[in-house]
Order: structure tokens, then sequence, then C-alpha cells
């Protein structure tokens, strides 16, 4: 039976960001009576709306049109417990994603395209766009889309794809069912967005319906909540950063790193009892442990998608990160400056304080990082960054809207007196800051880390406006 069948009647869109707008545009190309509802008076993607689309209620999510749907189309952003919605499902509504919509068009599909459905707490974007480069590398045709950017359902307009691969949110997530993926990976887990899914267990459930019908899973050995649950007789291969291990008479296949007496490094694959060095972490243009664990889980998902290990590992000697994501920008006056504004989470940020406070401190034992945190800290609890901090950190600035939150917690787990703190509030002030902090030939701070751990949304539209103002910030000094 096609979904056509099974959803008759009409079909209403919540919320008008680029995904609730590609599943209009999906819909109506389906045949299918769309309305649509957004909370805001006007949503700026309001005049893209197909002239078929005459059903629209803004200012507010309408519970009246809701009950009226046969199906709802949920965005990210919007909450299950948000009141109207809940009441919609309490009233048997079914209420899906746009990823739910990709997934069910594409297996109406005469020749079966595969997935790679990719989500964790961090690291998402790397490594579904590591993947995505790879595929294209291997002469594959392939669509890169979902939480990275480009709706999922906009895949669906190239008939000729020949691989699809997905970065996929908690909230995404959370309505979808079965989704059936090649291979499906949650690459890692931390806290985050505790205040949309109420505690650890339901985020956690929510990512880990990712594994639902996947044929192959990558997890990663050194967090146990990355691997899926009852899943038997599905090929799995682990990541790590320990060295891979090399047994004979099985077929598990395990990557990790490889560190020499030298101290070089090399990403490393072993499989019934043979362990191959694949390249020396030298030769990529990322950096950091972190990094190098993003290219591994790229390595054990292409893979698992029948990507050549040639065209793999070209790609990753070339491949030098994304925006916002630990991004090198610049040089002043001897002091390093990384865009870390992608970091919204305490995972993300200790990653980045470990990645780049070791590589420092490789070369410098006394180097140290100046450190930029704040924002909306979401209901998390910053104690366990406190090592990390100690550790690699020495002069640390804090911004928005929870500073004074986050500055108590740190102090109540045990903050150094030798980390220097200071309150700033704004960015601005946290550059204008920084730069009188280092220009002492005393100061051990090699490197100015803009990595927040917060959402941005106090003081900006996004991460990306908070690392763009940064970046021109840096610029300017």
């Amino acid at each position: 039976m096609t979904q056509s069948n099974l959803n008759a009647g009409l079909q209403v869109v919540i919320g008008l960001g680029q995904s609730g707008l590609s599943a209009v545009e999906f819909l109506v190309k389906q045949g299918f009576d769309v309305a649509v509802t957004d909370g805001g008076e006007s949503p700026a993607l309001a005049n893209k709306l197909p002239k078929a689309v005459t059903m629209r209620e803004f200012g507010g999510i309408s519970e009246s049109l809701l009950l009226k749907a046969s199906r709802i189309v949920i965005s990210p952003g919007i909450s299950l417990r948000q009141p109207a919605v809940a009441k919609a499902i309490t009233a048997g509504i079914n209420v899906v994603s746009d990823i739910q919509l990709f997934h069910e068009a594409l297996n109406d599909w005469e020749t079966q395209v595969p997935v790679v459905a990719i989500t964790g707490s961090n690291a998402k974007s790397t490594v579904t766009t590591l993947v995505g480069e790879m595929a294209k590398n291997a002469g594959v045709r392939v669509g890169v889309g979902g939480n990275i950017g480009i709706p999922a359902l906009n895949l669906l307009q190239d008939k000729n794809i020949q691989l699809a691969v997905l970065e996929l949110s908690s909230f995404q997530l959370e309505t979808v069912t079965d989704l059936n993926a090649q291979v499906a990976t949650v690459l890692n887990m931390s806290p985050d967005h505790l205040d949309r899914h109420g505690d650890m267990l339901g985020y956690h459930q929510a990512k880990h319906r990712i594994f639902q019908g996947a044929k192959s899973v990558v997890v990663n050995r050194e967090d146990g909540l990355t691997a899926p649950l009852l899943l038997k007789g599905v090929k799995q291969i682990s990541i790590g950063s320990s060295a891979p291990k090399s047994s004979f008479g099985d077929e598990i296949v395990e990557y990790g790193l490889i560190t020499e007496a030298d101290g070089q490094t090399f990403l490393a694959r072993s499989m019934d009892g043979t362990c191959e060095k694949l390249l020396n972490t030298a030769t990529l243009k990322i950096k950091g442990q972190h990094n190098y664990l993003n290219a591994l889980s790229a390595l054990a998902l292409g893979e698992l998608a029948n990507l050549p290990m040639e065209s793999m590992l070209n790609t990753l000697k070339d491949f030098a990160g994304l925006p916002h994501r630990c991004q090198y920008i610049a040089s002043k006056d001897g002091i390093d400056y990384f865009n870390d504004s992608k970091g919204t989470n305490i995972g993300s940020t200790m990653a980045a304080i470990k990645g780049l406070g070791e590589s420092y401190m490789a070369t410098n034992k006394s180097a140290k990082l100046l450190l930029i945190l704040g924002g909306q800290a979401k209901g998390q609890n910053f104690a366990e960054v406190v090592p990390l901090i100690n550790q690699f950190v020495n002069k640390l600035l804090f911004m928005g809207e929870d500073a004074d939150l986050i500055y108590e917690q740190l102090k109540s787990a045990g903050l150094s007196n030798q980390v220097v703190c200071h309150q700033v509030g704004s960015l601005d002030k946290a550059i204008e800051k920084s730069t009188s902090l280092t220009a002492s030939s005393l100061s051990q701070v090699k490197a100015v880390l803009l990595s927040p751990a917060c959402a941005s949304f106090d003081q900006f539209s996004g991460y990306e406006e908070r690392g763009d103002k940064f970046v021109k910030l840096v610029q300017s000094l």
C-alpha cells in the first residue's frame, strides 16, 4: 500500500523553516491537500509556499487545524509536548518528521538507494560531510542532507542518486520509525537538549531510533551509550582511540589509533588477525584526537557503504574541516584563534579543549588555552568540564545569559585557582579582554578558543552568526 493510501486526507505541516517548506512542496507534488501552521506572525519563507496551499495559520500553532489532519508533519524545532501537538497525538493523529516522508518515498523507488544515517551529540556534520566527500571521490552519485542544512526531501529531486548520507538530530529521530538504513551510527553521547527530552534516557531513546531496521552499524567502543540494544545478526564495526584489536577466527572489524614509540600516530584497521596502519595523522589537515575519531568513524561508515579504501584515504588527506567546528582562523601576535561556535554542548567543548590542548602541549609543555564560554546553558551541568579546564586552560572568559550560573558550577566542581576568570558579557568584550590578557610576554596562552558549550540564542540568531562575528573580530585585530 502506498503512503498516499495510508495517509489520504489533510496533511498539516507545523513550522515553516527549510525542512517545513520542503515537506510542503513534497506533499503538494504528491497530490495531497496541505495546510501549514507556524508560531511566527510572518514566517520568512511564507512567500515561497505553493499557491495550492491556501490553509495557512500563523501567529501560533493552530490546534483546530491540527485536529483536522490525517497526518501531521512536524519540524525539528517544535516539541511533541507543545500543547496543540500533544492534543493531536492524544486524538490519535499520526505525527512524523520530514525524515519519515523521505524514508517512505525512497522505499517506493524501483531502485533501492542505500542510506547512511548519522547521529550523535557531537561531530555529526563533520562525519556526514566526510562520508559524502568520500563517496564523491569514489565516483558515487551521492546526496548529503538532513540536519546538515539541505532538507532530506530535496535529495529526492535527483532520481539518479546512488547513495544518501543523512545527518539526523534527536528532534528528527523522535518521530521516525524503521528507517532501515544501510548503515547507522550514534557517534557519541553526552548530555544535550535535556530541556527538550527531559533526561538522558529520553535523549538516548530518541537517538537510538536511528538503529531501527539498520543492516549494519558503527559503534564507539569507548562510549557504551552508542551501541544499539537487542540488534542480533547485524554487522558491526567499532571505532575508538585505542589500538584496534586483531584476532584470528572471526570477522570483527575495528578501527583505532596506533601511536609509535617516536610519537607518530596512525589511523589503523584490524580484522581476522591482521592490523594495518592506514594513514599517518601528521598528513591530516584536521588536528586533535576528536578529529582523528571523526576520521575513523567516516572510514568505518564508508566501508559498510562499500566505498573503496583508497578514495576514502585520499579524501581524508584533503579535508580541512568545517566552519565553526574547531576551525583555525588566524594567528595574531603569536596567538592562534579557533572558532568552535558549533560547540553548543559540554561534550563538544570538552573534545575541543582536549584536542587543541594536547596538540599545543605536545610541542610546549607549558602551553595553555584561553577559553571563551557561555550563552544559554540548556540545563547542562558544567562540572565534568573542570578537569580538562584545569589541565589545559589558564584564562577563562564568560559571556551570555547563563555566565554566572556556569561560573558557579565550575567553582563548585573544583575549578583551579590557577585559572584566571573574567565575566565579559559579550563576544566583543571577550576578544577585547583576550588581547589584553595575552599581550604579556609571560603569558602561557598559545591559542584562544571560542567553544561556548551553550546555545547562542540569547545574543545571536544561531551558532553561525556567533562564529561569523568571532571571525570578523579576530580578523580586525
